[in-house]
């Protein structure tokens, strides 16, 4: 139960958590936790829903402000490096276990939406859609495991995992650096937070109704064609 208030207070408020971990646990042990929860976010299958956009610009604003010891240019190797070394970390997983994890079906959150939309951006932009795949909540955490399960090879996979990681990284906290301050976004930091996640989740969400628009298309046509047959093998018994 601690756990799952632990997270929940993290995805509403990511500020006021990070305020606790260096009033209670010191900077160091600030920065290794904000590390562990990026790099797990894409390191491990299991936890998609944590909150790594939001955390990032959290953390940027804390580095811009002088009453706390945070430091940009300690911050942003540490959050480049997360995201980079959880998606090598994913990708292996899903080489070496990866088939087996999905046949297992005790993922919960390897839905077959999510599968779906993942492997569709693979097929279709093959190792940019693991670039691509960095800006989208889940699919983030996705992107690197089925890129493993679908054999592509990890010297075509690195490069696009690296550029992604540092793009995503370099974006988000140097947006919480710059902007966090601003005493609007200060108000109403919780607000920023929420839109954050939800504009975040925009394009997962408008996948996840392409996917379902598709299904419900193919079969209205499987059903068509079926009783075109019925008709024409009908037609062709009575002559």
């Amino acid at each position: 139960m601690d756990v799952i208030n632990f997270f929940v207070r993290l995805l509403r408020d990511p500020r006021t958590a990070i305020a606790g971990w260096i009033t209670t646990l010191g900077l160091g042990p600030t920065y290794a936790i904000i590390f562990l929860i990026i790099f797990i976010e894409t390191g491990v299958v299991f936890m998609p829903f944590l909150p790594g956009d939001s955390l990032l610009f959290a953390a940027g604003y804390f580095a811009a402000d002088p009453k706390y010891p945070i430091t940009l240019p300690v911050l942003l190797p540490i959050l480049l490096a997360a995201p980079i070394l959880g998606d090598q970390c994913n990708y292996f997983i899903g080489h070496f276990f990866g088939r087996r994890i999905v046949e297992s079906g005790k993922v919960k959150s390897l839905t077959p939406e999510r599968i779906a939309k993942t492997e569709g951006m693979i097929n279709k932009w093959g190792p940019l859609a693991v670039f691509l795949g960095r800006f989208f909540p889940f699919i983030r955490t996705f992107m690197p495991f089925f890129a493993g399960i679908t054999g592509m090879k990890w010297h075509r996979f690195a490069p696009f995992s690296v550029l992604g990681g540092l793009v995503w990284g370099s974006l988000f906290t140097l947006l919480g650096y710059f902007f966090g301050g601003i005493p609007a976004v200060q108000k109403h930091f919780e607000l920023v937070i929420v839109g954050i996640l939800l504009i975040s989740l925009i394009p997962t969400f408008v996948g996840l109704i392409k996917v379902k628009l598709n299904k419900s298309k193919a079969k209205k046509e499987a059903a068509a064609e079926s009783g075109t047959e019925q008709l024409s093998a009908g037609t062709g018994t009575g002559e």
